[in-house]
């Protein structure tokens, strides 16, 4: 039972910021069971104070308080980058409010009246989310790898990326993955099932862009016989055959506004229909979304629902570019082609001196995916026991390198950089000093998080023509 201030317990503090106090005393009801300790405030100012005194872990915020907006709650919060879970909770005409909310950084909102299940229901996915902050915090110093459940690389950036996917697993929460094409969605995706409690049970795969939009939904819930033209017999759909499991939505962008809105449904309850069919059917499924496009340009630009979105980005894993992760090309160049060259029957086992360099300083606009492609043309159409630069494919073969200033990042001093490459390396390195956060990076940059996405989009296509045009001595090590 919840105390009425929060006591030196390992319990979790929670903050109820209500001035209705019906209202305030049938929430303290809902949490009488919760694990918690809960503290009770009816304005902004009090509320603020006790976020200062009580580090509260997860706070029930009324929007309309006697003194100020409850937003200004939100504001103090975001503003001094607090690891608070908010829960905003709204009457039904201003659900305008709680969107604002939700962009200003809510971690859900509740519609007055809220029933007692929605409450709970809504109130534990919150202190989960803290558990899950606590760990990823808990793992911070722990220990280094050199790869992961599929994922190879001891960079820094990486690492911070293994121990997100390490906490998101043990979680049924969403997890939402982004990351430019060719950085390892698929196999993110396949280590969170992996290391769940959900291992055991299917991970069912949908690639959104890759089927017809007239078949999309059919593929997700399944049909009857008869239900359109070829439906010559009943079929289950990914949601049925994932039950129990895991079901991951790749390029979940693609989705057209009609069927996100049955999507959003099935996210909200677990219950679907199948095309032409009359019953309602349930699925226990835990959700991997991933798209390679910023998903906050998709909601503004009105491509993609936004209480969808918020639904789904419960557990954001964003996946560095290969030019952000340091020497990993150079391990996972040598994994693959000792790989490829045992499926081959060749005799490769390394790369030359002048070829690593080579690879260390290319910006590698596809990735881990172009890498891949580049190590198995090498293996397919040359031999020997070290790749030299005559074996690579003329697009790398042909570009300029300094064999010995691009393999550090440090022998060289650029001249005057443009603008753009300026920009480029302050952003890449608040990223990396946000262990991988870009949010948080985009609040110490103050700009927007859609502002970092499409830049780093930009720069993928500006840079191949800049370094194979330049003469100029820059260190193309850095970011």
């Amino acid at each position: 039972m919840p105390t009425s201030e929060p006591v030196a317990l390992s319990l979790p503090n929670v903050l109820l910021v209500e001035d209705d106090d019906i209202l305030a005393q049938a929430y303290l009801e809902y949490l009488r069971n919760e694990p918690c300790n809960v503290a009770h405030r009816a304005t902004v100012a009090s509320a603020i104070d006790s976020i200062k005194n009580l580090s509260p872990e997860v706070i029930l915020l009324d929007l309309l308080l006697p003194d100020a907006s409850g937003l200004e709650v939100l504001d103090y919060i975001q503003s001094n980058a607090l690891p608070i879970s908010v829960i905003v909770m709204t009457s039904e005409g201003s659900i305008d409010n709680a969107v604002e909310a939700m962009r200003a950084g809510a971690f859900d909102f509740l519609v007055k009246p809220v029933s007692a299940a929605r409450f709970s229901a809504t109130f534990k996915n919150a202190l989960e989310r803290q558990a899950l902050r606590r760990k990823v915090v808990a793992y911070e110093e722990a220990f280094t790898q050199s790869g992961y459940c599929g994922f190879i690389g001891a960079s820094l950036v990486m690492q911070s990326v293994y121990r997100v996917i390490a906490s998101a697993a043990a979680s049924n929460a969403t997890a939402f993955i982004t990351g430019e094409s060719g950085t390892g969605k698929e196999i993110c995706a396949a280590a969170v099932h992996s290391q769940s409690p959900r291992r055991n049970k299917p991970l069912i795969i949908l690639n959104c862009a890759a089927i017809p939009r007239e078949l999309m939904e059919s593929e997700i819930f399944g049909h009857t016989k008869g239900a359109f033209t070829g439906a010559i017999s009943d079929r289950k759909g990914a949601a049925a055959r994932a039950d129990g499991g895991t079901l991951f939505f790749d390029e979940i962008a693609e989705l057209d506004l009609a069927l996100q809105a049955k999507l959003l449904r099935f996210v909200q309850t677990g219950v679907y229909q199948r095309v032409g069919g009359e019953r309602t059917e349930r699925a226990d499924v835990r959700l991997v979304c991933a798209t390679n496009r910023d998903p906050m340009e998709e909601v503004e630009a009105g491509r993609f629902r936004e209480d969808l979105y918020y639904r789904l980005h419960v557990i954001p894993i964003e996946l560095p570019p290969l030019r952000a992760r340091n020497g990993d090309v150079i391990a996972i160049a040598t994994h693959m082609l000792e790989k490829f060259a045992r499926e081959e029957n060749k005799r490769f086992s390394s790369l030359s001196s002048e070829v690593e360099a080579l690879f260390r300083s290319y910006s590698w606009p596809g990735n881990v995916r172009q890498l891949q492609n580049t190590i198995r043309n090498i293996v397919v159409l040359h031999d020997g026991t070290e790749v030299t630069r005559d074996m690579l494919p003329a697009a790398l073969r042909d570009l300029p390198v300094d064999g010995t200033a691009a393999s550090t990042r440090d022998t060289l001093t650029p001249p005057i950089a443009p603008l753009w490459l300026t920009e480029k390396r302050a952003i890449e390195e608040a990223i990396r000093h946000c262990g991988g956060n870009i949010p948080k990076a985009a609040d110490l940059l103050a700009i927007s998080n859609s502002t970092i996405y499409r830049k780093r989009r930009d720069w993928a296509a500006r840079e191949e023509e800049f370094w194979t045009s330049t003469s100029q001595p820059y260190d193309r090590g850095l970011p």
